[in-house]
Order: C-alpha cells, then structure tokens, then sequence
C-alpha cells in the first residue's frame, strides 16, 4: 500500500487512529492544512456535483423512483416543526374559514355577468382572481401585471420554478386555441316546394324579467354550439331519441335512412358532440338538439308545475349551448392535439370537430318540429323508425372561427418537500352567467383560498407544494386544463401527486364524487367529516342519497335510467372487496388530460339534481344567480360543505407524511373491471380466455399489500425518530450546526463525512442522519404510491384513439361523458364484436400491470 494510500486509510479507520500513537501537535496542525486545502477543492467539487444531479433532477423528462425519491431529503428537517403540529389543528381553522355569507357575496359578483371563454369579461374575472390569490395568500402585485404568454421564459419558468419558491407566487398564462362565436344562424319550415318559408324558429330565451340577469342578457351570448361546424343544410327531419349508438342502430336496423337528413336528438345520455358524430357517420347534413321535460324528472308543467320564473319546472323557452367536439377522441384545442396551443404553434386542420352544422334549441321549438314528423302532437313522434317529415327544414349556422386567447390564473404555495405536488382547479369561463356551471365551482374555491389564506396566516407551510388554477376555456372543450398539461408533461409527472376538481359544486339536493379507486377512501373520510349542510345530526356522506323537495310521476324511460346510474354508485361489489359509492372518473372536466393521458390520481365532487328537484337550465341564461338563490343552494350552504371537503382532502394529501392513496383498493377494484369483461363476452356468448389478466391483477394485488406494509412501516419510523430530533433543530439554533445537515452536508457519503470530521472536528450526529434516511425511505413510499395511477399509462394509447393513454379507464368512445373500464378490452367487444382483439388487449393490460408490479415491489 502506498504512503497516501496509508494516510487515507488511517483517517478512515477510527480504531487505527485511536491505538495510534501520539503525533506532535505542530506535524498535525500541518497535515490538516495540507489535507484541508485538498479537501475543500473536493468538497467544492462533490457540491458541484450535487448541484447538476439536481439540475438534472428537476429538468427530468421521464418519471424515475429513484430521482423522485431522492430529489429531496432536507425538507425533513426543515418540516420538523411542521411535522410535529396537530393536523386536527389545523384541519380545525381550516374548516372554521368557509362561511355561506362570503359565498353569497362571491356568487353575486361572479354569477351576475355572462364571461364567455375568450370575452373581455372572462380576462377580467382572471384578474379578480389572480387579486383574490394575491389577497389572501400574501402576495405583493408587481408593478406589471404578471400575464404571461404560453410558452415564453417567463411563462415556463413560473411554473417549472415551483421548486424554488420560498413564498407564493400568482400569474396568468395565456394560451392561443382555436375557437367560434355566432354570427347568425336561422332554422326554418320549406314549404313542399322549397320556396316559401312557412314557419321561422326564434332561437332565443325569452329572458323573463322576473329574472333580472336573465332578462338583461338574454342576448349577450346566441344560442349556438361551440366548435360546431359553419355551414348551411336543408332536409327532412328524422327524430333519433338521445342519439346515443345504440339509436342510431335502431333506426338501421328498421331501415332508416339518414342520408340527407336533419336530425333532431334530445340532450342527455352521452354527450353532445357524439350525436352530432353519430349523425354524421350515417350521412346527415345537420343535427338539431333539444332539451326535452322528460328527462326533468318529476318538476315538469305536465305535472302542475308552473315553468321558471313563475314556479320549478323548466322554462320552455330555455336552450342549451355548449361544445360539440368529439370528446372521446381528444380534448382540447383541435388544432394542437398532443401539443400545447402557443400563438406561433403548427396547427392541423382539426380532427375532433363535426363537418356538418348544428344548432341547439328550445322544448318550444322542438315541438313544432316533432308535430311536423308525426303529423300529429309531439309525443307521437318518439318512435325509432327512421320516420321523416314530409317538409324540409333549411338550418343555417354561420360561426366565426379563429385563434381566441384565453387566461389561465394560478397561484403556487411552495412547500418543504419541493417535488411533490397537489393541484387544485376549477374552470371559470361561462356559456352565459353559469350560477350553477361553473360559478357555483368558483365560489367554492373562493371559500378554499380564504381557509388556505388563514392557515399561513396562522403560520403554517404545506408539507407539499400546493398549485391553485383557475382554467378556462373548459366549456369548449376543456381547452384551458388540456392546454397546460401538454405543455407541462414532464413536469406534471414527474412532481403531481393528485389533482383535486371542481365544476359544479352545487346545482340540487344531491352530493356526489367520481375518482380514482386509490383515492377513494380519503374521499369518504373526508366527506364523514363534514357536516351535512342543513341536518346537523347527519355528515355530508348522508346526502349522496338526499332527494330534492318536489314530488310527481315520472317518465317510465327516464325513470329505468336513473335507477341504472344509482345502482352503478351504490351496487355490490364482489366478495371480498368494499364497494365504496366512489365511481370512476369519464370526462366532461378538467381531470381528464392529468388523469387520462398523464396517469394522475383525480377527483371530481358536487351537488347535483334528482328526479325531485327544480330542473336545472344547464348552459342557458336561466342558470342564473336567482335559480341559485331559489331553488339549487337556498342560504349557500351546501357551496360551504363542498368546500369544506374540497379542502379537506386536499389537506390530508398536503401534508400527510404518506400519501394518502389507497392502491390495494384500487388493486380489488380492477377484479370488478374484469368481470364486467367477462359479462360482456359471456352476453355474446364468445371463448376469449382473460385468465392471464387475472393472474396478472392477482400478482399486482399481492405487491400492494407488500407496499401497504412498508409504506406503514415507514411512517411509523418516520414518526419514532421526529421524537428523538433534538428540538433545536426546529428553532434554527445556530449554536447547533452540527447537529442539522442542511445544505448539501446531509447527503454526503460515510467517507467524506469522515474526512471533514478530522479536518474541521465534527459531522451531523445519528438522529438526525437516522431521520434524514427515514425520510428518505417515506419518500421511496409515496414514490410507488404516486406511480400506481402512472403504471396504467400506455404510450401507444387507445386504438383509434391515442390521445387517451389510461388502459383502466377513458370516456366511452360513444359517451363522451360517461367512464368505461379497460376500454381497450370493452369496446374491442361491444364494439368491434372481435373476442381475439379483446383478447390481445387483454394481454396489452396485463403486461402493463405486470410491469407496475415490479415498480411498486419493496
């Protein structure tokens, strides 16, 4: 062994250098200075580095455990203090913030003026928000405006700097969608010879005085549909029920013809667009879409109930706007799929938007078209038979279409674990005032903010770092949202935990949440927490079987479908597994891109109507702050409780030390999926053989009860060793440098450790090092907790499809709304009746789990 080789060995070995004799103090003093001046260089050297594996970290571009976990260890000293504070404290101050008075406020400042996405009005309400995050979260407005441009420095340094904030921070980002607004549009009866009009459709609300803001605006926003097609479209009308596949088969099969034709479907059952695609498949020239007082439950004028704004029942008069892309296939700017919408961005000409025109309109006004099909009242027309009128209509739909920007506001809370993530949002942008879609949203997040804002009041910091955003765009076609996480990928995976939604909070008697199997005990946690806002001897889980006040008879139709939809929430599950009430998530809502393309843990929550209370007027003027006040929310009470549990959960994700996500539950869950599968394929009596996608579920089950053991296992360490963390740790002593390896100390190896020791006479002592690595180990936990959701994300996609990458569950490819479960594998036999494609997507599900049981192994 060479001299130096003898001298690093000697300073490495604590027990040579205690049987060592003596050496002079003057020799020592020399060899530390010559060692030290050697020593420093390499220290400068390792922090070096340490510098680039954390540049490196925080530019990653693929999701890794390791980096993930180790990308931060000092935020466990730094958290120490916070660690050691009462949750039930502050969960206490928190739920003692939203305040239904506050909520009327709110509500009346921003449900009484239409902001369609991309109006003037919706940048200002941008700005009231970025001021509200501002107000309450302590934070000084710059002497500019920060309004930022997708896609410029400041725009991604705001959002990729999140980790290095030491206090909170608010912008606005602006992207560039392409998007319509009316010019003018008619819909007209021809006579026999096409030459005379002899009845013309109004096309408008009537705007009732009665109610205020309906009757000032009713002309703000036209009747129209978003994104839909502009052109001009004479034929027959052909009543097609929901427009659903199922009824355009029907008709088919009956020998329908379409070709040529109008068609006229009722809202409801899937969404919108998907009629209009449906009818464009089988050759239509345009679609008409009605709301229709069956589907109003029993508060119909055929019940004795006087129509809004003298009495409950629907307005006649009412229209319902909205988007009418093809969802299912991708959300978003349809001229971006995949990338985000910046104003100098490559653009295609866009593949999820119909090629025929479209309008919405009235009850009043479809009446006049189904008496002109059946020759008779308009109930004789519910008949599937491809039945057409004698007459023509001539529909007219002219829209303008062209880059529109719109304004996402956000506002980050940097917490002490600077890779981890909690978003929170909720669309602002309105088809007209929108009380109830999406107002009734935002002031609920408002009472969020506040409670927030009284919590770092209070002095707390979040243990996650927390990101509020206020999308827009939504109604389009969930523009905003989409937008920002094709923009933000990598980010996003790499440092968002969950994304907590809102849209509707509040719109009838009945409270409600969809989400991610992993997250749905927390849901239930948190809403047996929460009072129920007008029974105190009940919580606020009690009201998802709360019906509203009003009694009558129901459309037997209706009637089986709603019974359908409870059974889906509250049925059975198979033996051994708990059936929680939590459905899965479709789309319809912001969490689609972060869940369904990103694999992020989401959850969507609210009140909404039933069978027995007041119609809700969704997307017409008649969602106004009166209906609110009257009818969905008397007192506000229930905006309060869904904030309350909003926040709740988003809490217990913050600054829980694991993560609460429950991925056994979600593990059971997919036996469910399955069999519906192999329902499925036993109804049309097919031979496909999942047994290796069950075999595949059952491994994956057993490695989350492994990481159900350690992830407790590491908490509980965690929790021990806060205990033995000298208290002067938290207080900053500066007396006690050596006990605190904050900085780069605390993630130097035992031998460098050792060397600094002799030079400069001391190192971080055992139980703080003992603390550090049990952080350590809590974060490698909540790694594998975090990739569950991540581990269903396919690159190639759904089949026709690819936008969507979650193989456990995507909207309906003909619901648009509604989820399906492994859609691969479903729609491969409801659709394409092909048990071997089934089959081959089975095993496409199954390698994926397998290979996300190997990332959560312990």
């Amino acid at each position: 062994m060479s001299e130096k080789q003898v001298e690093k060995a000697f300073l490495l070995d604590p027990e040579a250098q205690a049987a060592a004799p003596a050496v002079p103090e003057p020799e020592r003093r020399a060899v530390r200075q010559k060692l030290g001046s050697k020593l420093k260089l390499l220290a400068k050297l390792y922090m070096l580095y340490m510098s680039l594996r954390v540049l490196a970290y925080f530019g990653c571009v693929h999701f890794s455990l390791d980096e993930y976990a180790d990308g931060q260890t000092s935020w466990a000293i730094s958290a120490v203090n916070q660690l050691r504070k009462s949750h039930a404290e502050n969960e206490a101050l928190y739920l003692s913030t939203p305040d239904p008075a506050s909520a009327l406020l709110a509500s009346r400042e921003y449900a009484t003026h239409p902001h369609l996405a991309g109006s003037t009005e919706d940048f200002k309400d941008a700005t009231v928000i970025l001021k509200l995050f501002q107000d309450n979260f302590g934070i000084i407005a710059p002497p500019e405006p920060p309004v930022f441009p997708a896609g410029s420095h400041a725009s991604r340094e705001a959002t990729l700097g999140i980790f290095k904030l030491h206090k909170p921070a608010a912008w606005i980002d602006i992207y560039y969608p392409v998007m319509n607004t009316p010019l003018d549009r008619s819909l007209e009866f021809l006579s026999t010879d096409g030459k005379k009009v002899e009845w013309e459709a109004d096309l408008v609300e009537d705007g009732d005085p009665r109610d205020p803001e309906a009757a000032e605006y009713r002309n703000a926003v036209p009747t129209f549909h978003g994104l839909s097609a502009d052109g001009v479209a004479e034929g027959q009308i052909v009543y097609v029920n929901y427009g659903r596949k199922e009824d355009y088969d029907e008709i088919i099969e009956k020998g329908g013809n379409l070709t040529g034709k109008i068609v006229l479907a009722r809202y409801g059952a899937n969404f919108r667009g998907l009629k209009i695609k449906g009818a464009e498949d089988l050759g239509a020239a345009g679609v008409l879409i009605y709301s229709d007082p069956r589907d109003d439950g029993a508060v119909t004028v055929a019940n004795g109930y006087e129509p809004y704004p003298a009495g409950p029942a629907r307005n006649p008069t009412a229209v319902q706007r909205g988007s009418v892309q093809y969802l299912s296939l991708y959300p978003g700017d349809p001229t971006t799929p995949g990338e985000p919408a910046y104003a100098n961005a490559t653009r295609t000409k866009g593949e999820n938007i119909p090629k025929i025109p479209s309008l919405p309109i009235s009850w009043a006004n479809a009446q006049r078209l189904l008496k002109e099909i059946s020759g008779e009242d308009a109930e004789a027309a519910f008949v599937l038979d491809g039945r057409a009128s004698e007459k023509k209509v001539k529909l007219v739909n002219h829209v303008n279409t062209r880059v529109i920007p719109i304004w996402n506001a956000l506002a980050a809370i940097p917490g002490h674990i600077k890779n981890e993530t909690v978003i929170i949002g909720c669309h602002r942008d309105a088809w007209v005032m929108g009380a109830a879609d999406p107002t009734s949203g935002t002031v609920s997040i408002h009472e969020v903010v506040r409670g927030f804002g009284a919590l770092l009041k209070s002095g707390w910091k979040p243990l996650r770092n927390v990101l509020f955003i206020s999308w827009d765009a939504e109604e389009y076609g969930l523009i905003g949202s989409t937008e920002w996480a094709e923009d933000f990928p990598e980010w996003i995976t790499s440092n968002v935990v969950s994304y907590i939604n809102l849209d509707v909070s509040t719109s009838g008697s009945q409270w409600g949440a969809r989400g991610s199997p992993s997250l749905a005990h927390l849901i239930r946690s948190a809403a047996l927490a929460v009072p129920h806002p007008t029974d105190p001897a009940r919580t606020l889980w009690d009201a998802r079987t709360d019906e509203g006040p009003f009694e009558g008879a129901l459309d037997p139709d209706f009637a089986r479908m709603y019974e359908a939809e409870r059974r889906v929430v509250h049925g059975a599950g198979r033996a051994g597994s708990e059936k929680l009430g939590i459905p899965a998530l479709g789309s319809g809502s912001d969490f689609t891109p972060f869940l369904q393309r990103l694999g992020v843990a989401s959850l969507d929550q609210g009140f909404g109507g039933t069978p027995n209370d007041a119609p809700y007027h969704y997307h017409s003027i008649y969602d106004s702050q009166r209906w609110q006040e009257t009818y969905a929310d008397p007192g506000f009470v229930r905006h309060v409780a869904v904030a309350k549990h909003l926040g709740l959960v988003a809490l217990r994700l913050i600054d829980s030390i694991i993560l609460p996500l429950n991925t056994t539950h979600y593990a059971l869950e997919l036996d469910d999926y399955l069999d519906r599968v192999e329902d499925i394929a036993a109804s049309l009596q097919t031979s496909a053989d999942f047994s290796g996608l069950r075999r595949s579920i059952r491994r994956l089950q057993r490695a989350s009860r492994a990481l159900d053991a350690e992830k407790e296992q590491a908490g509980r360490k965690l929790q021990e060793l806060l205990d033995k963390v000298p208290r002067s740790v938290e207080n900053d002593d500066d007396d006690n440098e050596d006990e605190a390896p904050n900085g780069v100390l605390g993630l130097l190896p035992d031998w460098l450790r050792r060397l600094l020791k002799e030079v400069f006479g001391h190192v971080p002592r055992g139980p703080i090092s003992r603390f550090v690595e049990a952080a350590r180990r809590v974060q490698r936990a909540n790694a594998k907790l975090v990739a569950f959701e991540r581990g269903f994300i396919h690159e190639d996609g759904l089949e026709g499809r690819e936008w969507y990458r979650h193989l456990g569950v995507a909207p309906g490819r003909w619901l648009g709304y509604g989820a399906t479960t492994l859609p691969s594998i479903t729609e491969a036999l409801t659709f394409e009746k092909n048990a071997t494609l089934a089959e081959q997507e089975a095993r496409r599900v199954s390698e994926l789990l397998d290979k996300l049981t190997e990332t959560i192994k312990v």
